[in-house]
This record gives C-alpha cells, structure tokens and sequence, in this order.
C-alpha cells in the first residue's frame, strides 16, 4: 500500500464491457485520475449477459461508491445508468461503442477514452432526463426499463434487429444505415393508438414512431430540432410516409430543414413558404407522458439501439434530473 493510500476516501466503481478494446489503456487512464484526485483504487466490473451492468451498479452504490464510470457502449451506459439513475451519485461516462449517441449529445469525447476518464472524474455535473419505458408483451407480461437516447416501435426497431454484427464492428453506425435500406422496402405501416399527457387519444398509420430523450444522431442529422435532454419532457416523433417521395422529404427534414434552415429566421420563412410545416411524412409532438397502443400485430421494439423484441403497448414518462453526469461544459 502507498504512504498515501490511508488518508483517500473517494473511491469510483468503473462497470465495464469486457468485450471493448483498449481496457489495459483505460486502466492506466483511471489510475493516473486517481492519484491526481486524491481517489483510493477503484472497484472494476464487468458486464454480463446475465447482468449488463444494473444490478453490479447497485451493489456497488450500496458499497458506498462516490462515483460510478459506465465504460462501453450505449447499452452498458442504459444499464448502469438504471442502477445510478435517483441515488445523486454522479455518473462517469467513456464511450466504447458503436453510437456513443448520449455521450455525443453530452459532449464527452468519443474518440479519447483517456480525456473521457479525465471528465469522468472532474467534469461538471450535470442533471439530465432520464425516461422509463413501461411496456407490455404480447402474451400480457409487463417489463420496466430505462431510456436514455431513443427508443422505437416499428420500422426503426426492425432495423436494430437486422443490422449485420460483423458489419457494425468493421464500420460502425453507418451499418445501420444499411439495415434501413433493407428494411425499408419489405416494411408496412400498422395502425397505434396515441395519448400524450392524458389527453385526448389519436390514431395514426405509421411505420415507426420514435420517443426522445434527444435529437442529435450521428452523420450530421438533427432528427428532433429543439430537443433537450434536460427539459422534463421526452419527443414523440411519428413516420408515416405514404411512397418513396415520402422518404425524401423526411431525409429533407431532417438533413437539411432541421440542421440548416431551422437556425436562422430567414430559413424558417422558406420552410414555411415551401410547406415544410404542413407535411405529414413525419409529425413532431412533446409531452411528460405518451402511451402507445398497437393495433393488430404486435411490433418490434427497441432502445436506445438495443432490440427488445415485440411489444403490444408502451408507456414512456419522463423521470427529470434523474441523473448526474459529469460533463465538460453546460450548454
């Protein structure tokens, strides 16, 4: 034991996925953090198939931790962020993943395991959403789980289903894009009854419908414009297009009216003027609450580019400044 080692207190738990490259340099990374923030050794986790990471986050707060770092992908970070999510003990991130897309909506680095660790133990802490699924089965079991990112019925669900394994290891997130080309021809739209907030119910034909905790995703594409992760309120975004032109001009919305056009006043107006704002190939709502009821059979269902299989209905509500994450800047 070094001289030292008696007088530190502050110890961090790091839930890691064994499967990701770089673990002896991230080990390295947190040593170096920890003597430089007076931290003792940290506890080391490994994820499981058996247990992705809530239950080891848990026991690890139960132990007394004052920082937990979620070190993997977007779902090693659901799953210790479910077990950190209402304790007030701030949550590290290190991105290893394909996506990374909480990390990059947060402004952690996902290219520099080393400078994500740095953050990890030093950044801002910042508050942030989190959303609880309550979902049913098609047999009528109920399962609970937490959303950090986005989650999906429908169309964009099947797509996570698809994607080839192989292919999302050797190029990453542009594998999806792949599985959406493939899923998009053989898809048909299915009817979901809608209440946000309690009110009044809707009926849509859609293919997907989205619920956000945010609404940056990789390639430059700004699908849900004014989402904020610490709002109190998740985005429902429905896709409902009727032909291949329908699929244009959501990759208009989203590519070029949402990330361009929306910034300023003057492209606003030309929005307008073009009939941006009264299309109906992709319709944007908001709210605290939103349950999805589907109608005939039953649809795939995922989160936060996870598969979970197929669902009958869906409640998402919206847990807010459930979680502590330390973050370089406040935005």
């Amino acid at each position: 034991m070094r001289p030292d080692a008696a007088r530190r207190t502050l110890r961090a738990a790091v839930v890691v996925n064994p499967t990701k490259q770089g673990l002896p340099a991230l080990r390295a990374a947190v040593e170096r953090a920890e003597a430089r923030h007076d931290f003792a050794p940290s506890l080391w986790i490994e994820t499981s198939i058996e247990d992705p990471g809530t239950d080891a986050t848990r026991g690890a707060i139960e132990a007394g931790v004052d920082l937990v770092i979620a070190a993997g992908g977007d779902g090693t970070v659901r799953a210790v962020a479910a077990g950190v999510r209402g304790t007030g003990v701030p949550l590290g991130l290190v991105p290893l993943g394909t996506g990374n897309l909480f990390a990059r909506n947060l402004g952690i680095p996902v290219n520099d395991p080393a400078d994500a660790v740095v953050l990890a133990f030093a950044g801002i802490p910042r508050a942030v959403d989190v959303l609880v699924a309550d979902i049913v089965r098609p047999g009528g079991a109920t399962e609970r789980h937490v959303s950090l990112v986005i989650s999906g019925v429908g169309l964009d669900a099947a797509m996570i289903a698809n994607t080839n394994p192989e292919l999302k290891r050797r190029i990453g997130w542009l594998a999806y894009v792949d599985a959406g080309l493939r899923a998009i021809p053989v898809s048909k739209p299915f009817r979901v009854l809608h209440r946000i907030d309690g009110g009044r119910a809707h009926r849509s034909r859609v293919l997907s419908v989205l619920i956000a905790n945010l609404g940056y995703l990789p390639g430059n594409i700004d699908l849900i414009p004014g989402a904020e992760i610490d709002d109190g309120r998740l985005d429902v975004v429905r896709l409902q297009p009727r032909n291949v032109l329908g699929w244009l001009l959501i990759w208009r919305k989203v590519a070029w009216e949402n990330r361009v056009l929306a910034k300023s006043a003057i492209g606003r107006q030309l929005i307008d003027l073009t009939g941006g704002n009264r299309r109906r190939e992709i319709i944007y709502s908001r709210g605290r609450s939103v349950e999805l009821v589907v109608e005939g059979e039953p649809q795939e269902f995922e989160i936060d580019g996870e598969e979970f299989g197929e669902v009958t209905a869906v409640r998402f509500t919206v847990d807010p400044a459930a979680l502590i994450v330390r973050v370089a800047e406040i935005g």
